[in-house]
C-alpha cells in the first residue's frame, strides 16, 4: 500500500494546481460525474492539468481526478482509521500545496505543516 501512496503523490506533484473540493460527494461517482462537478460547480476545466480532490461525507475516503495530457486518472484512497482533514469554508474549492497534499494523503492534519510528520513519513 505504501508504494501506491508514493506513486500517487508523485503523480500529483507534477500538476499545476491541486484543488480540494469542499462539498462532500457521493463516492459512487466516476470520471464523468466528477468531471461534471469540476465544470459546472467549480467552473474549471477537468482537462487543464490540475488535480481535483473530492471526499465523502464521513471524510474517510477521497478520490482524485487528474488529466495527464493523454487520459484521465481517477484514484481512490480510504483510511482504515481516522478521517481526512477537510476545510469547512464558504468557498467551493481550496488550493493545496504539494506538501499539504502529502500530509493529507497520509491522514495527517495538513494545516499544521510546522509540526513534525509521523516517523514513517520522515526521510
Amino acid at each position: 500500500m505504501a508504494g501506491r501512496i508514493v506513486e500517487m503523490s508523485g503523480l500529483i506533484a507534477h500538476v499545476g494546481q491541486i484543488w480540494m473540493v469542499v462539498e462532500p460527494v457521493d463516492m459512487r461517482r466516476g470520471i464523468d460525474g466528477l468531471s461534471m462537478i469540476v465544470q459546472q460547480t467549480l467552473g474549471h476545466s477537468p482537462c487543464a492539468g490540475s488535480a481535483f480532490v473530492f471526499c465523502n461525507r464521513a471524510r474517510n475516503r477521497i478520490k482524485v481526478l487528474l488529466w495527464d495530457g493523454t487520459g484521465v486518472w481517477l484514484c481512490h484512497r480510504r483510511l482504515h482509521q481516522g478521517r481526512f482533514v477537510w476545510p469547512q469554508l464558504e468557498a467551493c474549492c481550496f488550493e493545496l500545496t504539494s506538501k499539504q497534499w502529502e500530509w493529507l494523503t497520509a491522514g495527517v492534519d495538513w494545516r499544521r505543516l510546522s509540526a513534525l510528520p509521523p516517523a514513517h513519513l520522515r526521510a
